[in-house]
């Protein structure tokens, strides 16, 4: 897989996002909707999240994309750096919307996202990256496993449905 820091937003690059977003969401990865889900439900919050990238916002804008590309040069995952909008801050990134399309899942590719994310990181002088994820997936224990550290939890926080709320967990790895 080849990962590209701020690829520029290109309309299929777009559609390209918001397809593994829509992919991601439908096999029940916790990024932010619950399935079922179409395109154009994800659509508008893509437009905004992307908007804040420097891919598709300009050299000025503060998120950074990181898209990794298949063999076959379709987008397969990506994340966003996301800047916290303080100086006291500025040593260290949210990461959101860490995906990886279904169809490239079970070969390594979530912990090279990481990895990717990492050099990322320190190539722009971070010291720490945090993220966020839903309880009751499974995924903490995979980002465990990739050296992030739980720092807290909101019980029930979130509500995927009537009767089912989710522990919202903030891990944070130091690089």
């Amino acid at each position: 897989m080849r990962f590209v820091l701020d690829p520029e937003m290109t309309p299929e690059l777009f559609e390209q996002l918001l397809h593994c977003w829509t992919e991601v969401t439908n096999a029940d990865g916790a990024v932010g909707f619950v399935p079922p889900v179409t395109p154009d439900v994800i659509r508008p919050t893509a437009e905004k999240a992307f908007a804040r990238t420097r891919s598709a916002g300009g050299p000025a804008a503060p998120d950074r994309l990181l898209a990794g590309f298949g063999d076959d040069g379709e987008v397969a995952a990506w994340l966003i750096l996301a800047d916290n909008g303080s100086r006291l801050r500025a040593h260290w990134r949210w990461m959101l919307r860490v995906m990886v399309h279904p169809k490239h899942q079970g070969r390594g590719h979530g912990r090279a996202l990481l990895r990717a994310a990492d050099e990322a990181a320190r190539s722009l002088g971070l010291e720490a990256l945090q993220l966020t994820c839903r309880g009751g997936t499974g995924v903490d224990a995979f980002y465990a496993s990739a050296g992030y550290q739980e720092v807290g939890r909101v019980p029930r926080s979130i509500r995927v449905a009537p009767g089912d709320d989710r522990d919202e967990i903030y891990m944070l790895r130091r690089l």
